[in-house]
């Protein structure tokens, strides 16, 4: 049967990490950037959707294609990597310091695929600067703004609720990947991963890396917002509520349910007497 069963998911889920822990920085970089650039992508979309439409649950339906095709051609998302990289810490096959740089050259390279596609967005939606924002271009302002100077207006309790949003976000997001592990046909991972991130798609979860490009992009075409209210007010608490989220909810939750355990040793038996002839 194609169905993986959770324990041998489980054992994938530490194998993979192990597999990302041995990627180069060029590789890491190269794969960031790839994914970074497709959810860009799938976000723009879902946006294109909801200003044709005026219906966010469109938007919902649309963007999970972005995740899908990361899982599909085996690329990075930090968020992902924040669920899988721990456990082969936690069993002690990698040290911090390995894992922690995987995850700083996965996140430069979300950042760049980001907003180079973000860039070429902003030239196509606005002309080369020469028509004003309009339609998808400023629904990608607005939710700029939202997404930092809105959460600033409400000081403390805005960076709180960024950051359980973001935990939210990415045990949805984690989900769909590791969901995707517990079958080997590309329907069935196409399935398995749709529902989880068009979850938190729809409810307005915070993802670092579709952050890294609605953000930027939205200021590129005149969002009032700062490079210090993207990264105090969005980009830093959101990046560390996908950490948490991920790791806690899916990545270890998991792990320490369904790893696989050392059979426990048969009972001793007494050996039978032979009777006396």
């Amino acid at each position: 049967m194609d169905y993986v069963k959770p324990a041998d998911v489980a054992a994938a889920m530490v194998d993979t990490g192990r597999r990302k822990l041995g990627l180069s920085p060029t590789d890491l970089l190269i794969r960031g950037a790839l994914a970074g650039g497709i959810l860009a992508a799938a976000t723009s979309l879902a946006l294109t959707g909801i200003v044709q439409t005026g219906q966010p649950l469109v938007g919902a339906l649309i963007f999970p294609v972005g995740l899908i095709l990361i899982v599909l051609l085996g690329l990075d998302l930090v968020t992902g990597s924040f669920g899988l990289l721990p456990l082969p810490w936690l069993e002690r096959d990698a040290s911090s310091s390995t894992m922690l740089a995987n995850w700083g050259f996965v996140f430069i390279g979300n950042l760049i695929g980001s907003v180079v596609y973000g860039g070429l967005l902003a030239i196509a939606l606005t002309n080369f600067g020469t028509a004003a924002p309009a339609g998808v271009a400023a629904k990608i302002i607005a939710v700029a703004e939202a997404k930092t100077v809105g959460y600033a207006a409400i000081g403390y309790a805005g960076l709180i609720t960024v950051f359980v949003k973001a935990m939210l976000c990415n045990w949805m997001v984690c989900l769909a990947i590791v969901a995707a592990m517990t079958t080997n046909s590309t329907i069935g991972k196409i399935a398995t991963a749709y529902m989880p991130v068009f979850i938190f798609f729809a409810q307005g979860f915070e993802h670092s890396v579709v952050n890294m490009f609605i953000i930027p992009t939205g200021m590129m075409m005149g969002a009032k917002v700062t490079v210090a209210d993207w990264w105090f007010w969005n980009q830093i608490p959101v990046t560390l509520g996908n950490l948490v989220g991920g790791f806690i909810f899916t990545g270890l939750a998991i792990y320490l349910t369904h790893k696989p355990r050392s059979a426990a040793p048969a009972p001793l038996r007494m050996p039978t007497q032979v009777p006396a002839e």
